[in-house]
């Protein structure tokens, strides 16, 4: 045999080694696609003791990561930082927040049976007040009253900070909201002096930032449909809400119970007429002084997501 027939035929070997190099990956698994991610914003005790006790998230094709927050303001900074997707608050500080120029819209509203029960002014029962204190509530109450806007004197505070500063006598009243309400009454020698029915209609809404609206559509989408879902479930179950309530906050069961009672919520479509309602709000924080934004208020609602639970 000569030289060449003896000389291996090195292109297939060649050839060989690449169709062995090829077969491990070829044989590898695919790599699972990341799972797609919500980040929702919580107000302690609200969206997410809500949800999580309906059970509406079972079998949500994305991940929600909840942040939990004891008010509305630091959860509407976290939205306005991008630092969260989207969250429930009341439309004042929504309102608040917007005219500050947050980017941020409302894409689904809730309201309370009551228009503005879940919202109330608490005094010490022994108070001889008639009528003041707190911030939009107290703007209104001052405004039906015809009395200058800067007439009472409100003091920030947390709530917790608010409960013992009224305890202590260091303010004179609490405008609060549920379920701070029913721990002031129900558990403290306090009185409502006066709560928001007849002041104003009761909106509060899940905010999204621009950001969220404009990468996570589909999820903003199917989340505002089982959280109308949820208040159904609620409404429908009182009992197993107060249970899930108290045992999400550590309240006592008369409070979960009260709260839960004030509040009523169901979801309401963002309309023109939501719109006007709340321009009339922002209106009152422009005459007090505390918000100078220009923009129309439209711009802070975004009714696309109406279809997706309201069909």
């Amino acid at each position: 045999m000569d030289d060449q027939n003896r000389r291996p035929d090195r292109r297939g070997l060649l050839l060989m080694g690449a169709a062995a190099g090829l077969a491990p990956a070829a044989c590898a698994p695919a790599a699972k696609a990341p799972v797609a991610s919500l980040n929702v914003a919580s107000q302690k005790g609200n969206t997410r003791a809500l949800v999580e006790a309906a059970g509406v998230l079972v079998g949500a094709p994305y991940r929600v990561a909840w942040s939990e927050f004891g008010a509305a303001s630091p959860l509407l900074e976290a939205l306005g930082a991008n630092a969260v997707d989207i969250g429930g608050v009341g439309d004042a500080p929504f309102l608040f927040a917007f005219a500050a120029g947050a980017r941020i819209k409302a894409v689904f509203a809730y309201q309370t049976a009551s228009a503005g029960g879940s919202v109330a002014i608490v005094t010490p029962t022994a108070s001889p007040l008639r009528g003041s204190v707190g911030h939009f509530l107290l703007l209104r109450v001052l405004d039906r009253a015809h009395l200058p806007l800067d007439a009472a004197h409100p003091v920030f505070l947390s709530p917790g900070d608010c409960k013992a500063a009224l305890q202590t006598g260091a303010v004179d009243a609490w405008a609060t909201w549920a379920p701070y309400i029913g721990l002031a009454t129900l558990h403290d020698a306090n009185r409502v002096l006066v709560d928001g029915r007849g002041l104003f209609v009761g909106y509060s809404f899940m905010a999204a930032s621009e950001a969220a609206i404009a990468a996570k559509r589909p999820l903003l989408t199917d989340f505002v449909a089982r959280l109308a879902k949820a208040y159904a479930w609620g409404r429908t179950n009182p009992r197993l809400y107060t249970a899930a309530l108290a045992r999400d906050t550590g309240m006592p069961l008369d409070v979960a119970a009260d709260s839960i009672a004030r509040q009523n919520v169901s979801p309401a479509p963002i309309t023109p007429d939501v719109a006007r309602a709340e321009r009339a709000t922002l209106d009152l924080f422009r005459r007090a002084g505390i918000a100078s934004t220009s923009e129309a208020i439209e711009g802070a609602f975004d009714p696309s997501f109406n279809a997706a639970w309201s069909a």
